[in-house]
C-alpha cells in the first residue's frame, strides 16, 4: 500500500507527530516516565516494522494506539504492575490556599482513578483525556463499542461514588484541563 519511499517517509513523519500524544497516554497508564518512553519507542519501532499492515492512513493514530495498548498489556503480564491514569494540568492564577486545595483535590482524584481496574482506566483515559471516539477506542483496544460504553459508564459511576464517599462532591475548584 505504501510502496513508494516518499509515501513511507511522509507516513513516518505523521507517526512522529503522534509521539507526544502517545507518550502522554502511556504515562497516564503507567505514571513512569522511563517506562512510558520505552513503550512509545517500542510502539514506533513496531509501527515502522509493520507499516504495510496499516489499511487506512486516516486511522494511523488509532492503529498506533492499539499497538501501544498491546505493548502495555504485554508489559503488565510480564511485570504484574498496576497502572495509573491521568494527565492533569493545574490551571489559572490563584492564591496559595486555593492552589493547595486544588493540588489536594487532584491527588484525591488520582488516587480514586488508581482504584479503577485496568480496563476501566484505559477506556476512561482514551475517551475523557485523549478525546477518542467510542469507535476509535473499540478499535484501539480490540473490543466491541458496547464494551467501551459499559466500561466507561462503570468507570465514571465508580469514580463518582469514590469521590462522593470522600466528600469531594462539594469542591469548588476546577479539577483539570485536558491538553
Amino acid at each position: 500500500m505504501f510502496g513508494s519511499s516518499l509515501a513511507k517517509r511522509q507516513l513516518k513523519r505523521r507517526m512522529e507527530e503522534y509521539r507526544p500524544r502517545l507518550y502522554r497516554l502511556a504515562w497516564s497508564w503507567c505514571r513512569d516516565a522511563q517506562l512510558a518512553d520505552d513503550l512509545v519507542q517500542d510502539c514506533m519501532v513496531r509501527g515502522l516494522q509493520r507499516i504495510d499492515q496499516l489499511r487506512n492512513v486516516d486511522q494511523l493514530e488509532v492503529w498506533l494506539t492499539r499497538i501501544l495498548a498491546n505493548l502495555h498489556k504485554d508489559h503488565l503480564r510480564r511485570r504484574k504492575e498496576t497502572v495509573d491514569v491521568d494527565d492533569v494540568e493545574l490551571t489559572g492564577d490563584m492564591g496559595p490556599e486555593q492552589d493547595a486545595q486544588r493540588r489536594d483535590l487532584v491527588t484525591r482524584v488520582r488516587d480514586a482513578v488508581d482504584r479503577l481496574n485496568d480496563d476501566q482506566r484505559k477506556v476512561l483515559t482514551l475517551v475523557d483525556l485523549m478525546e477518542f471516539s467510542y469507535a476509535d477506542v473499540a478499535q484501539a483496544l480490540d473490543i466491541p463499542v458496547g464494551t467501551v460504553m459499559s466500561r466507561l459508564c462503570r468507570a465514571r459511576a465508580r469514580l463518582k461514588q469514590m469521590l462522593k464517599d470522600e466528600d469531594l462532591k462539594s469542591a469548588v475548584v476546577p479539577l483539570w484541563r485536558i491538553k
